[in-house]
């Protein structure tokens, strides 16, 4: 079995396992026991990650400094409170705060997105090229001019699939 899981405020281990699905994306949170006493989700009741958040002892930075965003005068107790931030400069004064709230909620904290299939196929031929075009140029500062007619026909061979492919998405559009 793996290592135990840690709680989200402190070290101790977590023994609260805190799941929900909002807009079809899933929110996990683990909590030692104090730690969901404290935030008031132990118990029968019920429980909703959006409600905690909007706690205002869900964040905590590490220190009691109130920031405030120089554009709109947003504060940190103004985050705590609403859980949303007021401009876009926002995003750069509280990314401490942020980060934490993100890093639960999420696998990451850079949005990777996802690439449609037939763009990772392209991108693939494309980097695919580039790299035979790299050992190309190597192959002819080498002299090794069987090696380099060899891969000037790999490259000629995938620029013509790819540009087959592009007419064929376009009688196709």
């Amino acid at each position: 079995m793996g290592d135990s899981l840690k709680c989200k405020f402190c070290e101790k281990e977590a023994t609260v396992h805190l799941t929900q699905i909002i807009n079809n994306k899933i929110h996990k949170v683990d909590l030692c026991e104090s730690c969901a006493q404290k935030k008031g989700v132990s118990g029968e009741q019920g429980f909703s990650l959006a409600e905690m958040i909007m706690q205002p002892n869900f964040v905590d930075s590490g220190d009691d400094t109130e920031l405030k965003c120089p554009s709109c005068n947003f504060s940190t107790s103004d985050f705590r409170r609403t859980g949303r931030l007021g401009c876009a400069t926002c995003y750069q004064t509280f990314r401490p705060l942020l980060e934490t709230v993100l890093e639960d909620m999420h696998s990451g904290l850079k949005h990777t997105g996802k690439i449609p299939t037939h763009s990772l196929n392209r991108m693939s031929k494309e980097l695919k090229i580039h790299n035979l075009r790299e050992a190309l140029r190597r192959a002819i500062t080498d002299e090794a001019y069987e090696n380099a007619a060899n891969l000037r026909d790999q490259i000629q061979t995938l620029e013509n699939e790819t540009e087959s492919e592009a007419l064929e998405k376009l009688n196709d559009d």
